[in-house]
């Protein structure tokens, strides 16, 4: 079952992935920080994967996913 853009919501942890405009241009990927903006229309802080930290307004390029997070009852490793 696909998921519709109210049904999922992207959250701290989660990844967005930003694939390339040219031939031969890599995909972008970056962790979502922080959650901004009202529903509907969010943007986000990202920290990507050389280290920048930028504000992302995601379009049609770009995908959510959910990123790992602890299972229920599993401490995390420190």
């Amino acid at each position: 079952m696909a998921q519709t853009k109210e049904a999922f919501r992207a959250r701290p942890g989660d990844l967005v992935v930003v694939e390339g405009h040219k031939v031969g241009e890599a995909r972008r990927v970056g962790e979502i920080l922080e959650v901004l903006g009202e529903p509907g229309h969010e943007h986000y802080r990202v920290r990507w994967g050389d280290g920048r930290e930028t504000v992302y307004y995601p379009s049609s390029d770009a995908t959510i996913k959910p990123g790992e997070r602890p299972r229920a009852g599993k401490k995390a490793r420190r």
